[in-house]
């Protein structure tokens, strides 16, 4: 704390409560007409939406550079950070409000030299920048804070072994082991009842004076000693905000008589220090500089926790909230929350669970000497009362209270790029608001409703804003349904300014972003798949560029590898654009067009290759096989449901659908009749897809696999042909013991020194069957296939593979079972039951 009477330095820990409620008390006393706090000064002209009632916290100021939004960065405020409750305090007091940390301007530039320079401090930045002030040190900023816990030493950073936690050296001068716990007790924990204030940050009652400052000045002193020990603690750009720091509050005191400044309390004996404006000038002349835009933006409790990566290191942001905010007893009423929480999730709670847990919290808070239950012992408690001993009820309550799903709001009117603006007006006119807390949504595509938040969902996807991903129905299949897995993060607000550069409205942008996506994509089925995404996303101006794209790459590539690829996506548009009223006919002529070269091109690729490509190509095989399933005629309205257009009576045509189907089957048919030339991997995948869709018998399949695994035929390459038949699952085994037999036999017959060559492919295509099928193979193998084999007898059952016999001992086990269940037991079932 200053020892003048124009300027006081409040020296506090970003978002803590007890600094909060320490400062609140500070201004009451001193009135400044000044207050001056840590921060971009870019964001001056933002500082009175902060008293607009529809800011609130958390938030974020976003400075980012105009040219590159990714080069931004975000300093949170919380209901309970002390700069947030000096933004308040201000504007209801009418005191001038003034940002005065070194402008957003240097510091994105810095990083950027940095990072060009291969600094040690540089590399790769997230979009928002991790920043763990958790320590009485910053408001969040641009670069890592130096009031952060200690970090874990950087081989490659020669100043991170001096960096130091001032918190860890103040805990262990108190007899501490634990920062965190030094600080609840020392500052958290003082009026956590609420006597400085009422809930919600709203001021309390002014105190006496020298009470509400005495906190400050003990701080600063011992501030002052750490640094003088310590210097800038191995943080080199700490000099630079604290010159700007101090020119920024000599002009305050020049223009006015009482000045406050809110900043991190490592930063107080810096700024109390006796230095010239010159000096400090030259310190920071010639800082590389770019032109930076500034914002507020939603912030959620998740991002201000450590773990998050992002934003300002504490763990426990909802915990943090309730000490601010509680008028009293505020351990009674945050197991009053807990409980009311698990009641919600089916666990039995009651009230005197609650009385017992807030006495063992603070039985253990006295055990421990602490002068009030944190949230250590309030864990315990919970724990051992609440959640018997089970760490999964409580991981319930860390992630949903402890941490906490609040997502902050901004007024509409806040400066904002025109994109989002726009999103923001969907978003209010389809009735999706942004939450914190993922949720399922599902859609009706029938609904025009629904139809145009599927359609607003995909535009941001084609514009990748995370903000929802498709997840798999768990009802209804059908192609009219979508589910979709929503949650807001806020980062969300760079990804919204970098395509703001494709246009000014959710839909201008994403048709622009789709036609820079078809024209530089490298390969067909890159263009594939940016013409499927058009279709949901309702892109109607960007199929034509998409269009001309894909027919030229379709005309100019000649390998069938590419289309066979490519063709799956352009069918899946086809069969399922529709649905939402979008005319594919387009895309299903250039389909037709792509199906009818892979029927061309592909026995020829499949000729002469190694096994590797043959893997390859057998997936392209399914996947061709499954696409020109879906494919309807090219003049066809598209997707299921479509009722289709009349037309006058004439003689029937031949159908393209079908004889498209036709044509893939007889070019399965060449391959699977081939010899040697084709790998046998793909020979027996297309005998299987052959007999899949009914246009191979099974005499004609154990046929071609008598020939496949012949005495003739190298052993790897039957197991390879064994690999593709049975790639399926393997449930015909259990069907038709003749192809087990098959195989039996086969596998019996190979020679001892090529067996340890087979052995690694048949282990890789039966560990693939599900559980059940590998059960009854393995019962089949262990009675016998060969059974199979002898002429049908009149106690055959009529399916090979089954008992002959009626097994009567298992048969009435099971059908008193049955009678059971259906409720049709008699008194002499009964009866013998019991004698069982």
């Amino acid at each position: 704390m200053s020892t003048t009477d124009d300027v006081l330095l409040l020296g506090v820990r970003h978002h803590g409560p007890g600094s909060a409620r320490a400062v609140r008390a500070a201004l009451d006393a001193y009135r400044p007409q000044a207050v001056l706090i840590e921060g971009p000064p870019e964001a001056d002209a933002l500082t009175a939406l902060a008293a607009d009632p529809a800011m609130r916290p958390p938030v974020a100021l976003l400075a980012h550079v105009v040219d590159d939004p990714a080069r931004a960065g975000f300093w949170p405020f919380a209901e309970f950070s002390p700069e947030w409750v000096a933004l308040r305090w201000a504007a209801k007091a009418g005191a001038e409000v003034r940002f005065i940390d070194l402008p957003a301007a240097h510091s994105l530039a810095l990083r950027s030299a940095d990072d060009e320079s291969g600094h040690p401090d540089g590399g790769a930045t997230p979009p928002a920048p991790a920043h763990p002030a958790d320590s009485p040190g910053d408001a969040p900023g641009p670069e890592p804070d130096p009031d952060a816990a200690a970090p874990t030493p950087d081989a490659g950073d020669p100043g991170a072994a001096a960096r130091i936690d001032p918190l860890a050296v103040l805990a262990r001068t108190a007899g501490y082991d634990d920062p965190e716990r030094w600080w609840e007790d020392a500052v958290e924990h003082r009026g956590s009842a609420g006597e400085e204030g009422a809930p919600g940050g709203e001021p309390g009652p002014g105190g006496d004076s020298a009470d509400a400052l005495a906190p400050f000045a003990a701080l600063a002193e011992a501030m002052g000693v750490i640094r003088q020990t310590y210097g800038d603690g191995g943080h080199t750009q700490d000099p630079l905000r604290e010159a700007h720091m101090r020119l920024r509050v000599r002009e305050a005191r020049r223009a006015h008589e009482r000045t406050a400044v809110v900043c991190g309390a490592w930063h107080v004996p810096a700024l109390a220090e006796k230095t010239t404006a010159t000096a400090d000038r030259a310190l920071l002349k010639g800082l590389p500089k770019v032109k930076v835009e500034t914002t507020w933006v939603p912030w959620t409790h998740r991002r201000l926790a450590r773990a998050s990566g992002y934003g300002a290191g504490i763990d426990s942001p909802g915990w943090y909230r309730h000490l601010f905010t509680a008028p009293d007893r505020p351990v009674t009423r945050w197991m009053t929350k807990v409980a009311g929480l698990l009641r919600e999730e089916d666990y039995p709670v009651s009230s005197a669970h609650v009385i017992e847990a807030v006495r063992l919290s603070d039985t253990l808070a006295a055990m421990r000497g602490r002068p009030l239950a944190g949230l250590a012992e309030t864990t315990d408690a919970v724990r051992a009362v609440m959640c018997d001993g089970s760490d999964v009820p409580l991981a319930l309550v860390q992630d949903r209270l402890v941490v906490g799903e609040v997502l902050g709001e901004v007024p509409p009117d806040a400066p904002a790029v025109p994109l989002a603006r726009d999103l923001a007006r969907e978003q209010r006119s389809l009735r999706l608001k942004p939450e914190a807390l993922e949720r399922e949504l599902e859609l009706d595509l029938r609904k025009d409703l629904d139809a145009a938040r599927s359609r607003l969902l995909h535009r941001l996807r084609m514009l990748h804003i995370g903000w929802g991903e498709p997840a798999r129905s768990r009802g209804s299949t059908g192609t009219f349904r979508e589910t979709w897995r929503l949650r807001w993060e806020p980062e969300a607000a760079i990804r919204i300014a970098e395509a703001g550069i494709w246009g000014t409205t959710v839909e201008s942008a994403a048709n622009a972003r789709a036609e820079d996506l078809a024209v530089h994509a490298t390969t067909l089925a890159d263009v594939t798949a940016v013409a499927e995404q058009c279709l949901p996303a309702g892109l109607a101006d960007a199929l034509p560029t998409v269009m001309r794209v894909l027919a030229d790459r379709a005309a100019l590539d000649a390998d069938v590898a590419h289309l066979a690829a490519a063709l799956p996506a352009l069918v899946r548009a086809v069969r399922y654009g529709d649905v939402r009223g979008t005319d594919s006919a387009a895309l299903g002529a250039v389909a037709h067009g792509l199906a009818r070269r892979v029927c061309v091109g592909f026995p020829a690729a499949c000729t002469g290759i190694d096994a590797d490509a043959a893997r390859v190509l057998r997936t392209h095989m399914e996947e061709v096989h499954r696409a020109v399933g879906l494919l309807p005629g090219p003049d066809a309205g598209g997707g299921p449901g479509t009722a289709p257009a009349p037309v006058p009576a004439q003689r029937p045509g031949p159908d393209p659908a079908r004889e498209l189907h036709d044509r893939w089957g007889a070019v399965l048919r060449t391959l699977a009749e081939r010899d040697e030339a084709i790998p046998g991997l793909l020979r027996g995948a297309a005998a299987r897809l052959l007999l899949d869709d009914g246009r191979l018998d099974a005499g004609e399949a154990a046929r071609l696999m008598g020939l496949a695994l012949s005495p003739g035929t190298a052993p790897t390459e039957a197991a390879a042909w064994i690999e593709g038949f049975l790639a399926g699952g393997g449930i015909l085994l259990v069907h038709d013991e003749r192809l087990l037999a098959l195989i039996d036999g086969w596998l019996a017959a190979v020679p001892a020194d090529s067996f340890t060559d087979v052995l690694p492919l048949l282990r890789r295509t039966f560990a693939e069957f599900e559980p059940g099928v590998r059960r009854g193979v393995g019962e089949l193998v262990r009675r016998g296939p060969a059974a199979a084999r002898r002429p049908p007898g009149p106690a055959d059952a009529g399916l090979p593979g089954f008992g002959t016999a009626l097994d009567r001992a298992r048969a009435d086990a099971a059908a008193h079972t049955a009678r059971l269940l259906l409720g049709t037991l008699t008194t002499t079932d009964l009866g013998e039951l019991g004698d069982d």
